[in-house]
């Protein structure tokens, strides 16, 4: 398969890797030429790497390599029989630059998007053939993480979900099909995470490293919400916000934090700029956390609850199913669980309880219960 990869980046670069790693003819495109050279060099060291670690061979790392062709003319990739656009989250861009590709690749060469969050139908309103466009959606570090979101527009055509879900299977990838709204599964179900902690945050309830401390000690998540903020990039975290905010109405339940819209307009977006929630300048000392364990249980309860109310919505309005939903989560953003399977665990009495007692306590919509919660808690029910 000869695969087209629009946009030389971190996942640009990543998709590209695991397609060629899967034995495809890939053709990375990018208009900067100091990009392009950069990937092909960040390539050559991850790939070392790899050997250092002896998970691959020179032989190996020679193939992916020459799988690889970096080109800077989007007419180049005219044989492909897929494309993959990995470029900044800008809708009348990606629009622009789907409507130049479309006049030069073959009439069933599929079109895909790597959005996190854009409407799918709206990139593909673009296209005189909207039927071959789709999503497909995936996770920093491409290599590692095995999720892949997979999301049709209204537009899409079977065979061309059929054709995209059987090549992300065929590069060892874990889908999960999505339905076209705002965040997909992943970026959707995740903004509590981040939402709430800085809600928590807000109120003087705790400070950074204590909310950290308390969802990795207690809830055994790898990161904690302002450390993986720092890691994604306070400037891009609070784009996604914001964009899932707006495409939803502006529903209370994903609205966008000061603390975060700040240090974005600071210029502080994490380890990439040296400071973030966290100083990360040479020679800086972490806070200290609060290790006052009811607070903390306080803290992962409140993020917890606001998790799976979110996930039981989404699988309550038909986003994705209740597996694909816990798949997501677990291979895509490494939770611990599944949150339905967690919201199993701690009982769906427990979850409606929780949420209205947080409803209770502030009058605000962003805690209303999911009203699948309500009915399964009504009829004894579990997700599995």
């Amino acid at each position: 398969m000869n695969v087209g990869i629009i946009g030389s980046g971190t996942m640009g670069s990543g998709i590209a890797q695991v397609a060629a790693t899967a034995g495809c003819t890939v053709k990375l495109f990018d208009t900067d030429q100091a990009a392009l050279k950069k990937a092909k060099t960040n390539l050559e060291k991850i790939l070392s790497r790899l050997i250092a670690k002896e998970r691959i061979d020179e032989a190996e790392k020679s193939r992916i390599q020459d799988n690889i062709t970096y080109v800077a003319s989007l007419h180049d990739l005219s044989d492909s029989h897929l494309t993959i656009e990995a470029i900044i989250e800008n809708l009348e861009i990606k629009q622009k630059v789907f409507a130049e590709l479309e006049t030069y690749v073959s009439p069933d060469c599929i079109l895909a998007s790597n959005t996190s969050s854009l409407s799918i139908a709206s990139i593909a309103s673009s296209l005189t053939k909207p039927e071959r466009c789709i999503g497909i959606h995936f996770f920093n570090p491409v290599p590692l993480m095995k999720l892949v979101e997979i999301i049709p527009a209204m537009q899409t055509s079977k065979k061309v979900l059929n054709q995209a879900t059987t090549t992300m299977n065929d590069w060892n990838k874990v889908v999960t099909i999505a339905k076209d709204t705002p965040g997909f599964i992943v970026n959707r179900v995740a903004r509590p995470f981040y939402g709430e902690a800085l809600r928590i945050y807000e109120e003087g309830l705790a400070d950074f490293s204590t909310i950290d401390w308390s969802m990795k000690t207690i809830g055994g998540f790898r990161m904690g919400p302002f450390e993986l903020m720092d890691f994604i990039g306070n400037d891009v975290n609070y784009t996604i916000t914001e964009t899932v905010f707006k495409a939803f109405y502006f529903d209370p339940r994903y609205k966008p934090s000061f603390t975060q819209k700040r240090l974005s307009e600071a210029g502080y977006f994490g380890r990439k700029s040296g400071k973030g929630y966290y100083d990360y300048t040479e020679g800086a000392e972490k806070p200290k956390p609060n290790e006052d364990n009811e607070l903390a249980t306080y803290i992962f309860d409140r993020v917890l609850v606001m998790l799976i109310n979110e996930a039981a919505d989404a699988l309550f309005l038909n986003i994705a199913s209740a597996e694909d939903i816990d798949n997501a989560m677990t291979k895509g953003v490494n939770y611990p669980k599944g949150l339905l399977a967690w919201a199993d665990e701690k009982g769906i009495d427990w979850c409606v309880n929780k949420l209205d007692e947080l409803y209770h306590e502030y009058h605000e919509d962003r805690y209303r219960c999911s009203p699948l919660l309500r009915k399964m808690n009504r009829e004894g029910r579990t997700f599995f």
